[in-house]
Protein backbone atom coordinates (compact mmCIF):
# COMPACT_ATOMS: atom_id res chain seq x y z
CA UNK A 1 0.00 0.00 0.00
CA UNK A 2 2.31 2.51 -1.17
CA UNK A 3 0.20 5.17 -2.47
CA UNK A 4 -2.15 7.82 -0.28
CA UNK A 5 -4.34 5.13 0.72
CA UNK A 6 -6.36 6.46 3.51
CA UNK A 7 -9.62 6.08 1.66
CA UNK A 8 -9.06 2.23 1.74
CA UNK A 9 -7.52 1.71 4.78
CA UNK A 10 -10.59 3.76 6.71
CA UNK A 11 -12.96 1.53 4.23
CA UNK A 12 -10.84 -1.69 5.51
CA UNK A 13 -10.72 -0.61 9.03
CA UNK A 14 -14.77 -0.11 8.66
CA UNK A 15 -14.95 -3.52 6.99
CA UNK A 16 -14.01 -4.66 9.83
CA UNK A 17 -16.03 -3.18 12.31
CA UNK A 18 -18.80 -4.55 10.26
CA UNK A 19 -17.81 -8.02 10.06
CA UNK A 20 -17.08 -8.60 14.11
CA UNK A 21 -20.77 -7.46 14.61
CA UNK A 22 -22.16 -10.29 12.86
CA UNK A 23 -22.18 -14.03 13.20
CA UNK A 24 -20.00 -16.28 12.16
CA UNK A 25 -20.71 -17.73 8.47
CA UNK A 26 -23.29 -14.66 7.92
CA UNK A 27 -23.05 -13.01 4.46
CA UNK A 28 -21.69 -9.55 3.97
CA UNK A 29 -23.88 -6.78 2.11
CA UNK A 30 -23.32 -6.27 -1.36
CA UNK A 31 -20.35 -3.87 -2.43
CA UNK A 32 -22.65 -1.42 -3.67
CA UNK A 33 -23.79 -1.84 -0.01
CA UNK A 34 -21.33 -1.30 1.39
CA UNK A 35 -19.79 1.81 -1.03
CA UNK A 36 -22.38 3.87 -0.26
CA UNK A 37 -22.55 3.04 3.43
CA UNK A 38 -18.90 3.77 3.52
CA UNK A 39 -19.10 6.78 0.85
CA UNK A 40 -16.22 5.32 -1.15
CA UNK A 41 -16.15 3.78 -4.78
CA UNK A 42 -16.35 0.18 -5.22
CA UNK A 43 -13.07 -0.49 -6.19
CA UNK A 44 -12.00 0.50 -2.33
CA UNK A 45 -14.35 -1.67 -1.47
CA UNK A 46 -12.79 -4.36 -3.64
CA UNK A 47 -9.42 -3.57 -2.47
CA UNK A 48 -10.24 -4.11 1.02
CA UNK A 49 -12.70 -7.13 0.29
CA UNK A 50 -9.89 -8.74 -1.28
CA UNK A 51 -7.58 -8.23 1.58
CA UNK A 52 -10.33 -9.28 4.02
CA UNK A 53 -10.24 -12.33 1.73
CA UNK A 54 -6.57 -12.93 1.89
CA UNK A 55 -6.33 -12.71 5.71
CA UNK A 56 -9.02 -15.41 6.32
CA UNK A 57 -11.55 -13.21 7.62
CA UNK A 58 -13.99 -14.28 4.80
CA UNK A 59 -14.33 -16.04 1.66
CA UNK A 60 -15.65 -13.99 -0.99
CA UNK A 61 -16.38 -16.02 -4.43
CA UNK A 62 -18.29 -14.10 -7.04
CA UNK A 63 -21.71 -12.28 -5.13
CA UNK A 64 -20.91 -14.35 -2.09
CA UNK A 65 -18.70 -12.81 1.02
CA UNK A 66 -19.47 -15.31 3.88
CA UNK A 67 -17.29 -14.24 6.81
CA UNK A 68 -15.06 -17.31 8.61
CA UNK A 69 -13.75 -15.57 11.48
CA UNK A 70 -13.93 -12.48 13.67
CA UNK A 71 -11.50 -10.11 13.15
CA UNK A 72 -9.20 -9.13 16.17
CA UNK A 73 -7.00 -5.99 16.86
CA UNK A 74 -4.10 -7.18 15.28
CA UNK A 75 -6.27 -7.15 12.02
CA UNK A 76 -6.82 -3.50 11.88
CA UNK A 77 -4.25 -1.07 9.88
CA UNK A 78 -2.87 2.13 10.93
CA UNK A 79 -4.46 5.22 8.87
CA UNK A 80 -1.60 7.48 8.14
CA UNK A 81 -2.51 11.34 8.37
CA UNK A 82 -0.26 12.65 4.33
CA UNK A 83 -1.13 15.23 2.85
CA UNK A 84 -3.28 14.64 -0.02
CA UNK A 85 -1.41 14.79 -3.33
CA UNK A 86 -2.66 16.69 -6.43
CA UNK A 87 -3.31 13.48 -8.05
CA UNK A 88 -5.27 12.10 -5.24
CA UNK A 89 -7.32 14.92 -5.14
CA UNK A 90 -8.30 14.82 -8.41
CA UNK A 91 -9.34 11.12 -8.40
CA UNK A 92 -11.28 12.22 -5.04
CA UNK A 93 -13.04 14.97 -6.79
CA UNK A 94 -13.73 13.41 -10.04
CA UNK A 95 -14.93 9.83 -8.13
CA UNK A 96 -17.82 11.99 -6.71
CA UNK A 97 -18.51 13.20 -9.86
CA UNK A 98 -18.86 10.09 -11.45
CA UNK A 99 -20.79 8.69 -8.60
CA UNK A 100 -23.50 11.15 -9.62
CA UNK A 101 -24.06 12.45 -5.91
CA UNK A 102 -24.30 15.96 -7.50
CA UNK A 103 -26.21 17.42 -10.56
CA UNK A 104 -24.94 19.58 -13.53
CA UNK A 105 -25.70 23.26 -12.25
CA UNK A 106 -24.95 22.72 -8.71
CA UNK A 107 -22.87 25.03 -7.04
CA UNK A 108 -19.89 24.03 -5.21
CA UNK A 109 -19.67 24.79 -1.98
CA UNK A 110 -15.18 24.75 -1.43
CA UNK A 111 -15.53 24.88 2.64
CA UNK A 112 -17.77 21.66 2.81
CA UNK A 113 -15.64 20.08 -0.09
CA UNK A 114 -12.23 20.74 1.31
CA UNK A 115 -13.34 19.26 4.66
CA UNK A 116 -14.87 15.84 2.32
CA UNK A 117 -11.56 15.66 0.60
CA UNK A 118 -9.26 16.72 3.45
CA UNK A 119 -7.25 19.26 1.61
CA UNK A 120 -7.57 23.10 2.41
CA UNK A 121 -9.55 25.58 1.31
CA UNK A 122 -6.51 27.47 -0.79
CA UNK A 123 -5.50 23.58 -2.24
CA UNK A 124 -8.85 23.40 -3.42
CA UNK A 125 -9.57 26.43 -5.04
CA UNK A 126 -5.98 25.96 -7.09
CA UNK A 127 -7.26 22.57 -8.22
CA UNK A 128 -10.38 24.14 -9.46
CA UNK A 129 -9.13 26.68 -11.47
CA UNK A 130 -7.16 23.98 -13.07
CA UNK A 131 -10.06 21.50 -13.35
CA UNK A 132 -11.96 23.88 -15.10
CA UNK A 133 -9.99 23.76 -18.38
CA UNK A 134 -11.47 20.12 -18.78
CA UNK A 135 -14.99 21.75 -18.98
CA UNK A 136 -16.47 19.89 -15.88
CA UNK A 137 -16.45 23.20 -13.31
CA UNK A 138 -16.96 26.96 -14.26
CA UNK A 139 -16.51 30.11 -12.24
CA UNK A 140 -20.01 31.50 -10.76
CA UNK A 141 -20.45 35.23 -11.97
CA UNK A 142 -21.16 36.63 -7.98
CA UNK A 143 -18.14 34.64 -6.96
CA UNK A 144 -17.14 30.59 -6.15
CA UNK A 145 -17.93 27.88 -8.16
CA UNK A 146 -20.06 25.88 -10.57
CA UNK A 147 -20.09 22.12 -11.31
CA UNK A 148 -21.22 22.05 -15.46
CA UNK A 149 -21.15 18.06 -14.91
CA UNK A 150 -20.84 15.28 -17.31
CA UNK A 151 -23.11 15.65 -19.99
CA UNK A 152 -23.76 14.29 -23.44
CA UNK A 153 -21.68 16.54 -25.24
CA UNK A 154 -18.94 16.34 -22.62
CA UNK A 155 -19.02 11.96 -22.96
CA UNK A 156 -18.94 12.64 -26.81
CA UNK A 157 -15.95 15.09 -27.06
CA UNK A 158 -14.09 12.99 -24.53
CA UNK A 159 -14.76 9.49 -26.55
CA UNK A 160 -13.61 11.24 -29.98
CA UNK A 161 -10.21 12.95 -28.25
CA UNK A 162 -9.89 9.46 -26.54
CA UNK A 163 -9.53 7.83 -29.97
CA UNK A 164 -7.08 10.07 -31.45
CA UNK A 165 -4.64 10.00 -28.81
CA UNK A 166 -5.42 5.89 -28.70
CA UNK A 167 -4.54 5.96 -32.08
CA UNK A 168 -1.53 7.89 -32.20
CA UNK A 169 -0.36 5.68 -29.03
CA UNK A 170 -1.11 2.84 -31.07
CA UNK A 171 1.13 3.79 -34.53
CA UNK A 172 3.90 4.92 -32.08
CA UNK A 173 4.25 1.56 -30.25
CA UNK A 174 4.36 -0.39 -33.04
CA UNK A 175 8.01 1.13 -34.13
CA UNK A 176 9.36 0.97 -30.34
CA UNK A 177 12.78 -1.19 -30.87
CA UNK A 178 12.27 -4.84 -29.17
CA UNK A 179 13.66 -3.76 -25.84
CA UNK A 180 11.30 -1.37 -24.65
CA UNK A 181 9.37 -2.49 -22.03
CA UNK A 182 6.18 -2.21 -23.55
CA UNK A 183 6.65 -5.88 -25.11
CA UNK A 184 6.93 -7.71 -21.78
CA UNK A 185 4.25 -5.44 -20.73
CA UNK A 186 1.75 -6.35 -23.45
CA UNK A 187 2.54 -10.65 -22.45
CA UNK A 188 1.77 -9.62 -19.20
CA UNK A 189 -1.40 -8.24 -20.27
CA UNK A 190 -2.46 -11.04 -22.82
CA UNK A 191 -2.27 -13.11 -19.95
CA UNK A 192 -4.36 -11.60 -17.71
CA UNK A 193 -6.87 -10.95 -20.23
CA UNK A 194 -6.83 -14.86 -21.03
CA UNK A 195 -7.12 -15.64 -17.35
CA UNK A 196 -10.17 -13.36 -16.47
CA UNK A 197 -11.85 -14.64 -19.46
CA UNK A 198 -11.17 -18.09 -18.32
CA UNK A 199 -13.10 -17.12 -15.11
CA UNK A 200 -15.39 -14.43 -16.75
CA UNK A 201 -18.68 -15.86 -15.22
CA UNK A 202 -17.78 -15.21 -11.54
CA UNK A 203 -15.05 -12.48 -12.23
CA UNK A 204 -16.70 -10.05 -14.68
CA UNK A 205 -17.26 -7.36 -12.25
CA UNK A 206 -12.70 -7.41 -12.05
CA UNK A 207 -12.75 -6.09 -15.68
CA UNK A 208 -12.72 -2.30 -15.07
CA UNK A 209 -9.25 -2.09 -13.26
CA UNK A 210 -7.58 -4.36 -15.81
CA UNK A 211 -9.11 -1.90 -18.76
CA UNK A 212 -7.75 0.61 -16.61
CA UNK A 213 -4.47 -1.31 -16.66
CA UNK A 214 -4.90 -2.25 -20.25
CA UNK A 215 -5.21 1.43 -21.86
CA UNK A 216 -2.54 3.40 -19.60
CA UNK A 217 0.03 0.92 -20.57
CA UNK A 218 -0.55 1.66 -24.66
CA UNK A 219 -1.31 5.68 -23.90
CA UNK A 220 2.29 5.43 -21.58
CA UNK A 221 4.29 4.71 -24.59
CA UNK A 222 3.63 8.71 -25.42
CA UNK A 223 5.96 11.29 -23.67
CA UNK A 224 3.79 14.06 -24.17
CA UNK A 225 2.94 16.76 -21.08
CA UNK A 226 0.06 17.72 -23.03
CA UNK A 227 -1.70 14.35 -23.53
CA UNK A 228 -0.21 12.98 -20.44
CA UNK A 229 -3.01 15.87 -18.36
CA UNK A 230 -5.82 14.82 -20.16
CA UNK A 231 -5.18 10.97 -19.97
CA UNK A 232 -5.75 11.66 -16.21
CA UNK A 233 -9.53 12.16 -16.63
CA UNK A 234 -9.73 10.10 -19.76
CA UNK A 235 -8.74 6.81 -17.88
CA UNK A 236 -10.91 7.86 -14.21
CA UNK A 237 -14.06 8.60 -16.62
CA UNK A 238 -13.88 5.11 -18.96
CA UNK A 239 -12.89 3.25 -16.01
CA UNK A 240 -16.01 4.09 -13.89
CA UNK A 241 -18.74 4.15 -16.91
CA UNK A 242 -18.01 0.26 -15.94
CA UNK A 243 -19.63 0.23 -13.01
CA UNK A 244 -22.31 2.44 -14.06
CA UNK A 245 -24.74 0.20 -16.00
CA UNK A 246 -24.98 -3.54 -15.03
CA UNK A 247 -27.07 -4.43 -17.44
CA UNK A 248 -25.35 -7.52 -19.86
CA UNK A 249 -22.13 -6.59 -18.17
CA UNK A 250 -20.86 -10.07 -18.57
CA UNK A 251 -21.74 -10.20 -22.13
CA UNK A 252 -19.76 -6.63 -22.17
CA UNK A 253 -16.35 -6.98 -20.67
CA UNK A 254 -16.12 -10.46 -21.91
CA UNK A 255 -16.98 -8.75 -25.59
CA UNK A 256 -14.34 -5.75 -24.15
CA UNK A 257 -11.56 -8.49 -23.06
CA UNK A 258 -11.87 -10.11 -27.00
CA UNK A 259 -11.26 -6.31 -28.30
CA UNK A 260 -8.43 -5.88 -26.40
CA UNK A 261 -6.40 -9.56 -27.26
CA UNK A 262 -7.02 -8.45 -30.48
CA UNK A 263 -5.54 -5.02 -29.96
CA UNK A 264 -2.82 -7.06 -27.93
CA UNK A 265 -2.16 -9.27 -30.87
CA UNK A 266 -2.01 -6.73 -33.82
CA UNK A 267 1.20 -4.61 -31.72
CA UNK A 268 3.08 -7.54 -30.82
CA UNK A 269 3.05 -8.81 -34.55
CA UNK A 270 3.58 -4.67 -35.33
CA UNK A 271 1.15 -5.08 -37.72
CA UNK A 272 0.15 -1.57 -37.33
CA UNK A 273 -3.05 -1.16 -39.61
CA UNK A 274 -4.25 -4.41 -38.06
CA UNK A 275 -4.06 -2.36 -34.74
CA UNK A 276 -4.77 1.07 -35.75
CA UNK A 277 -8.65 -1.13 -37.18
CA UNK A 278 -8.64 -2.83 -33.91
CA UNK A 279 -8.63 0.39 -32.02
CA UNK A 280 -10.83 1.93 -33.45
CA UNK A 281 -13.29 -0.66 -33.37
CA UNK A 282 -12.90 -0.76 -29.52
CA UNK A 283 -13.17 3.09 -29.41
CA UNK A 284 -16.43 2.97 -30.84
CA UNK A 285 -17.93 0.06 -29.04
CA UNK A 286 -16.44 1.98 -25.65
CA UNK A 287 -17.81 4.98 -26.57
CA UNK A 288 -21.66 3.31 -27.34
CA UNK A 289 -21.21 1.50 -23.62
CA UNK A 290 -20.35 4.83 -22.24
CA UNK A 291 -23.60 6.81 -23.94
CA UNK A 292 -25.70 3.77 -22.88
CA UNK A 293 -24.30 3.91 -19.52
CA UNK A 294 -25.12 7.93 -19.14
CA UNK A 295 -28.79 6.74 -20.72
CA UNK A 296 -29.42 4.22 -17.90
CA UNK A 297 -28.66 7.68 -15.38
CA UNK A 298 -30.65 9.63 -17.59
CA UNK A 299 -27.86 12.07 -17.98
CA UNK A 300 -28.47 12.30 -21.55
Amino acid sequence: MARTDERFREAYNALLSICKNLPLEAQLPSELALADDLDVSRTVIRSALQRLDAEGIIRWSGRQKQLLRKPVASDRVRVRSEPVSPDELERRFLDWILRFDVPPGTPLNVTDLARQFRVSAHALQEFLASLSRFGLVQRRRKGGWELLGFTRDFAVELSDFRTILELNAVSQLVRLPDDHDIWPELDRLDAAHRALAAEIETKYHDFSLLDEQFHATIDGVVKNRFVAEFQKVISLVFHYHYQWDKKDELDRNAAAIAEHLRIIEALRTRDESAALTAARMHMTTSKQTLLASLNTHSLI
